[in-house]
């Protein structure tokens, strides 16, 4: 310990630490009574970065950027013990860091702490959740599975619908014309050096600003800003109740960050890593990348709106939500704070909240996506193993039928539910439709031969509900 003691003592002559880190642990905060506990989601957000950083460096150390490699390597990672542990504390620190920065997002907007004088703090942080979510999107392709391939390939269509520059950010996004190993080496690049330099620039300068302009006042309703009497009036308050943040405040950002990085390993001990799916092929034209569950309600919008829609969704919706990011503080830095006297605030929040939600659960059931794993129809729900309709159910499972719809509970969702066809259509209007086709429904006219046609109508034609039996009817003798 003495020996310890004597280095401390050396270190900190010769740089000073104490006398610099000093004033920034112990300057004094406001004494939050009420919402201590929602200050604590900024310092979260900076733990499951570090995690990230910690993580990435031993991931990148067995990492091969080559696409021929990269998929391997993953898999020499994952045949390790610590490997797979690694990379789950990867993925779900990456999950961790998306949900604290949304809550604190919420948190400083709810309380209205993007007001003077705090309007470049609220920048920075926007340009943090910008990064974010822009590291979250790059690490998904470093898999370099189907998925994450083709999420890739998807991401550059849409991209090359923006007006003017389409066509260049499609081919940057990809780093050429098609996806292959320049397009892994950019998003490794991406991931890895770029985008985590920017976050540390942004951080630190955020960082700064938290202990240059004070951490924000709890709001009270009828306690406008005015930022004429603001910084006067901030610090007579912290003269007459502020606290040492260090340890009166920050012992709750310390626990706090404690349980997250507790929750994050708990998980990936248990849980695990994302599996890893098939290897990229450009050949299979037919997948169906589904991106990481943060971005799933922004993919089932796309699946589910008109498609006369999409390009101004694609476009305007990113344009719109970086306009406001960059205008909330600029036309709203002054006036109330208190979310009681800014219902419009709650109401945003909650409407945002309430339409991610509902598209996220639609991103899960994918009702547009066909169901390719979808097994066979057992003998219980054909009925019988046997004649034309146990035929009709063959040809309705080998033509790919039962990939969307649904017969008693097996098959796909993406059309009509077929359980009670028989009850519905006619065979001749079941004929029509076979033959014509619909929206989203090929025409197999020429597919089917005469008796695969009559054999599929007899099976879709003894497709009835069963109604419950009547109850007897009890007469009484008069």
């Amino acid at each position: 310990m003495r020996l310890l003691k004597q280095l401390w003592r050396w270190f900190d002559e010769v740089t000073g630490f104490s006398k610099s880190l000093g004033p920034v642990l112990t300057h004094p905060v406001p004494r939050a009574r009420r919402s201590r506990w929602f200050y604590v989601f900024g310092s979260a957000t900076l733990t499951a970065f570090l995690i990230q950083v910690v993580t990435g460096i031993a991931l990148s150390s067995a990492y091969v950027t080559g696409s021929g490699q990269a998929y391997d390597s993953l898999h020499f990672i994952n045949s390790f013990p610590i490997g797979r542990v690694v990379r789950g504390i990867h993925y779900f620190g990456a999950s961790a860091m998306i949900i604290l920065i949304g809550l604190h997002t919420i948190r400083v907007y709810l309380m209205g702490a993007y007001k003077y004088p705090r309007q470049v703090n609220w920048l920075t942080g926007a340009g943090l959740l910008l990064f974010t979510l822009l590291m979250a999107f790059t690490g998904q392709l470093l898999r370099w599975d189907q998925i994450g391939f083709w999420t890739a390939v998807v991401a550059a269509e849409q991209a090359g619908r923006a007006p003017l520059i389409g066509n260049w950010l499609g081919h940057f996004i990809l780093a050429g014309n098609t996806a292959g190993g320049a397009t892994l080496s950019r998003f490794f690049a991406a991931h890895v050096f770029f985008i985590p330099a920017l976050i540390f620039v942004f951080l630190a300068v955020h960082l700064y600003l938290v202990v240059y302009n004070g951490i924000s006042e709890p709001p009270e309703a009828g306690r406008p800003v005015d930022p004429r009497t603001y910084r006067g009036w901030y610090h007579e308050l912290l003269q007459r109740e502020g606290i040492p943040f260090w340890p009166h405040a920050a012992w709750r950002d310390l626990l706090f960050g404690t349980i997250v990085v507790v929750c994050v390993f708990l998980l990936a001990l248990l849980v695990g890593p994302p599996e890893l799916g098939n290897p990229p092929d450009p050949s299979i034209v037919s997948a169906s990348p589904r991106p990481d569950w943060y971005f799933m309600w922004y993919f089932a919008l796309l699946s589910l709106i008109p498609k006369w829609s999409e390009r101004w969704v694609i476009i305007m919706g990113p344009m719109l939500f970086g306009l406001f990011l960059i205008l909330v503080p600029i036309l709203g830095g002054r006036g109330e704070r208190s979310p009681l006297r800014r219902p419009w605030s709650i109401v945003l929040v909650a409407s945002v909240i309430a339409v991610v939600a509902h598209y996220w659960a639609m991103g899960i059931r994918a009702p547009w996506s066909p169901r390719l794993d979808a097994p066979p129809l057992p003998a219980a729900v054909v009925g019988v193993t046997s004649g034309p309709i146990a035929d009709g159910a063959r040809v309705f499972y080998d033509k790919g039928c039962e990939y969307c719809h649904t017969v008693s509970g097996y098959g796909g969702i993406r059309g009509p539910d077929l359980s009670d066809a028989g009850d519905r259509m006619s065979p001749a209007q079941m004929a029509t439709r076979i033959f014509s086709g619909a929206e989203n429904m090929p025409s197999y006219r020429g597919e089917l031969s005469e008796g695969e046609l009559n054999s599929l109508l007899a099976f879709l034609a003894s497709r009835h509900i069963v109604q419950p039996p009547k109850p007897p009817v009890l007469r009484t003798e008069r």
